[in-house]
């Protein structure tokens, strides 16, 4: 590995300066708030599609589930399932309407402008509700992806944790604070692309390596909990058969994507419709194959580093631990390995530009020019949004600087909390005529708090009720929120004639 070391670093700066280079060259394009948010509007469907993947995945699809499959075995693999199941379904049933709506409803450039102009909410108490909502539970997602970076240059550079995590944290910053939206989206694109040859390669080479029909014996030998019958089984846990509400949990992963403000933003900015067709079969494709793919690096990866079996956390780092082994070891080519290893930290990068993005569009667009200077012009508003995006980036380095943050604790949290608060609300608004502003308020709100008190709030004998039941929050959320939006919308006023045929003409394709 030592004398490998060199070429790892120059895949890496290599990498990184490309990144920097297309953040420069995409800041040449923002002339206003609508190119810097959206990209004017102008993604193609290649563009697109990866970008909303990449941005979707993070750290978690190269750290967080293999390191959970690795530790419990294939088991985790309902979470995946979940996940696929929320993609198909966000892609052909969201993308389309959303994409209209928010231009029939004034052209919308955020998720919480566009709550504000669906349901004329002249107070703007959606607008202030929404925003604020992003920023805290991004806080902790662009954490989730900052740490993940930390303890990727952690584990192959030996570099101490707090200065990886800094490392990684400028590089993200800068192309970001530059390029705005159409830099993330074209660097995002370049990492989709990256990430998934990396998936591709790297678990069938260890496949290769290892013999497949050695694996189940070595598992056994590596003291997989369950034996190796029980790691390779959809209903074991790891400790003992899975409950209902184990995989409920997991499956409820899936219905986070109606309210991921990074990911729906990229529907709203696809060129027209004829591009967004093609971006759904692109995007379906690239998940089904990352989360395959992504399911078998954690086992076998268990089997090809045996006598090596990492614990302690460690087992999040098992992709990078492949990559260095097959690269450095098993075959002569460390340049390949870096940039394979580039790909980790595409899958980070990727996820934390957006939220970074997401979060100084809510501060800048929606709170300071929609409630606080309405005259604040666009250049004004750009440049307010690139100090935001400084000041979230350095909230949230603080948080993730815990070398023992968990990628995928982080992650649950926060994808819990974006998806129970605007996923029946996005839901609604574009399916069901009779939600109303009122509903709206109390959907979002309902949501988040929900989760708050499920996750953080030691009400069950000194355990949260997250533990205590082991029902994930986001299903608990979901479900709560939707029962507010209806309730509170039958008890008060319906929707005035020009929502309903603002409805109308989104429901007929006008």
């Amino acid at each position: 590995m030592s004398g490998s070391i060199g070429w790892i670093i120059l895949a890496f700066g290599l990498y990184l300066a490309m990144m920097i280079v297309v953040g420069a060259v995409c800041a040449r394009g923002n002339n206003s708030a609508e190119d810097y948010f959206l990209g004017g509007r102008q993604l193609n469907g290649w563009v697109a599609a990866l970008s909303a993947q990449a941005s979707d995945m993070s750290g978690w699809l190269l750290m967080g589930l293999p390191g959970s499959v690795y530790a419990l075995g294939t088991g985790q693999a309902w979470i995946a399932v979940g996940l696929f199941i929320g993609t198909v379904c966000n892609w052909l049933f969201i993308s389309g309407r959303l994409r209209r709506y928010t231009i029939r409803a004034n052209n919308a450039l955020t998720l919480p402008t566009y709550f504000e102009n669906r349901f004329h909410d002249r107070r703007r108490i959606l607008l202030l509700i929404s925003s604020v909502t992003i920023v805290i539970f991004f806080l902790v997602y662009t954490a989730s992806a900052l740490a993940a970076g930390g303890k990727l240059f952690n584990s192959i550079f030996g570099l101490d944790y707090k200065l990886a995590l800094t490392i990684g944290a400028c590089v993200i910053l800068a192309y970001t604070f530059m390029g705005g939206f159409l830099a993330v989206c074209v660097t995002d694109f370049i990492q989709g692309s990256l990430m998934l040859v990396a998936l591709l390669a790297v678990p069938l080479i260890a496949w290769g390596m290892v013999g497949g029909e050695n694996i189940p014996a070595i598992l056994e030998q590596s003291g997989v909990p369950g034996g190796a019958a029980g790691y390779l089984s959809l209903v074991h846990d790891g400790i003992g058969t899975y409950k209902a509400v184990d995989i409920i949990s997991q499956l409820a992963w899936g219905l986070g994507y109606c309210g991921m403000p990074h990911i729906l933003v990229r529907f709203m900015a696809v060129k027209d419709e004829k591009e967004l067709r093609k971006s759904k079969g692109i995007a379906i494709v690239w998940v089904g194959l990352s989360l395959t793919f992504a399911i078998l690096i954690g086992m076998i990866g268990r089997a090809y580093l045996y006598p090596q079996v990492l614990s302690n956390g460690a087992e999040e780092s098992v992709f990078i631990e492949m990559i260095i082994k097959v690269f450095t070891q098993d075959i002569s080519a460390p340049v390949i390995g870096g940039f394979f290893l580039c790909g980790i930290l595409a899958a980070i990068m990727s996820t934390a530009d957006s939220q970074l993005l997401v979060s100084a569009s809510s501060v800048a667009e929606d709170i300071f020019k929609g409630i606080i200077r309405k005259d604040m012009d666009d250049k004004k508003v750009m440049n307010l949004s690139r100090i935001t995006v400084l000041v979230i980036a350095v909230l949230a380095y603080i948080i993730a600087l815990n070398p023992n943050s968990s990628i995928m604790g982080l992650v649950s949290n926060a994808w819990a909390g974006l998806g129970a608060a605007f996923g029946p609300t996005v839901l609604l608004s574009l399916y069901w005529r009779r939600i109303n502003l009122q509903g709206a308020v109390a959907g979002i709100g309902v949501g988040a708090l929900t989760v708050i008190v499920w996750d953080y709030m030691p009400l069950a004998g000194g355990q949260t009720l997250g533990a205590a039941t082991g029902l994930y929050s986001l299903a608990i959320g979901f479900g709560l929120s939707l029962l507010a939006i209806v309730v509170v919308s039958l008890l008060t006023p319906a929707p005035t004639k020009e929502m309903l045929q603002e409805f109308e003409d989104v429901k007929r394709g006008r």
